[in-house]
């Protein structure tokens, strides 16, 4: 009830209470503050219920052009998405400090395919979500998608052509062959570290620390998968030959040098030309950088991004860099230690969903708290693949 309400509730008892009694009291004052209180009262209420009127939208809540708005104070919950409540955000901070859960919750967190505790919290997963997707090199290039387990994507393995003929006549048909991708069930596991501090952390903060952890553990092991994976525990990265197949086109060299560079461009098709990338370790891209092209113009380039940090270019063309791939020197005969590719030929797979379990180590009592998503990816297109391979 409205604060002023129960104050004049009462003041109308007082009132009450002095006519009934013996003393003396002034009746015309006391009328006159009885009418003001009831004329107060009543504006109260009326207000009142034009406020319960909106909360309610006076019976039309399945009206989808009516919103509900709520009352202030009032914990802003998702009817639809009962992970996204903080009744639930506190429940997961508690599970993942305790490894203890309300069994009503636990059914609701329960969605994976796997066996876990918890599921993670809505708005912490969207944050994942959201800082996965830029983080490191390759994961901003690549194609993310949300197609379920099981399902063939349509690849083309063939275009069409079109042909000049005279008026009147007709053209062959082309029969356009086609081929399919279909994404696997793969578990990508990792340990998630809160420290027993979490038991004094707002949940912001402790957000805040599962995320940064599991944000580093997971998109570190997708980028390796997405360079070299084999396909069998694993999603199939860019580099992996089924036997007996061939994968785009190879360079072989035996040295670093400005042909290098020029033998893998001639081999990238113009129509990928738009897109593509060189990918190599940052020992390798030091490796051209000082050498010049015939006219001494450098063949690489560092420059400053909009954002502070360095941008890399060999022969005009973007250089990214990673640890997933071996560097000229280390490489063996037959090793891959760089190559051009589209990146966004490259799907990711997942849904996006990640739950955690706590369980304890008999062997070490460390409480260790895992983190499980299902993941797989392919190479869509390899037309414009070319792989620097050492002679």
């Amino acid at each position: 009830m409205n604060k002023r309400l129960k104050e004049i509730l009462a003041r109308k008892m007082e009132i009450r209470k002095a006519l009934e009694g013996t003393d003396k009291v002034d009746l015309a004052a006391l009328e006159k503050e009885l009418q003001e209180l009831e004329a107060e009262e009543t504006e109260l209420r009326r207000r009142q219920e034009m406020a319960n009127a909106i909360n309610t939208n006076n019976g039309e809540a399945n009206d989808p052009e009516v919103r509900n708005v709520p009352k202030p104070g009032a914990p802003l919950a998702n009817p639809e998405d009962p992970l996204g409540t903080m009744e639930y955000r506190k429940a997961f901070m508690t599970y993942v400090r305790t490894g203890v859960m309300a069994p009503e919750l636990r059914d609701n967190a329960n969605t994976l395919t796997t066996d876990i505790g918890a599921a993670i919290p809505t708005p912490t997963m969207n944050r994942i979500v959201e800082e996965l997707k830029t983080y490191g090199n390759i994961l901003p290039l690549v194609t993310l998608t949300n197609y379920l387990t099981g399902v063939a994507i349509p690849t083309s393995a063939t275009k069409p052509v079109a042909s000049w003929v005279n008026e009147g006549a007709g053209s062959n048909r082309q029969k356009k062959t086609t081929g399919s991708i279909i994404f696997g069930h793969f578990k990508l596991r990792c340990a998630v570290s809160v420290s027993l501090e979490a038991e004094y952390m707002s949940i912001s903060a402790f957000e805040a620390a599962l995320v940064s952890n599991i944000v580093e553990a997971m998109a570190t092991a997708l980028e390796k998968a997405i360079i070299d994976g084999d396909g069998t525990d694993r999603p199939t990265g860019i580099l992996h030959v089924p036997s007996g197949t061939t994968v785009g086109k190879t360079v072989s060299v035996s040295a670093l040098s400005y042909d290098t560079l020029t033998d893998a461009e001639a081999e990238l098709p113009t129509a990928y030309e738009n897109g593509a990338v060189w990918v190599m370790s940052k020992k390798t891209f030091m490796g051209f950088v000082g050498m010049v092209d015939e006219q001494g113009h450098p063949i690489a380039r560092v420059d400053h991004g909009i954002n502070g940090a360095p941008e890399r270019y060999l022969l005009g063309r973007q250089v990214v860099l990673t640890d997933n791939v071996k560097s000229f020197d280390s490489a063996s005969a037959g090793d891959c230690f760089g190559f051009l590719f589209r990146m966004k030929d490259y799907m990711l797979n997942t849904n996006l969903n990640i739950g955690i379990k706590t369980y304890e180590d008999n062997d070490t009592d460390d409480i260790i708290r895992k983190s499980v998503m299902v993941v797989d990816g392919h190479p869509v297109d390899t037309h414009s693949l070319v792989k620097l391979v050492k002679g």
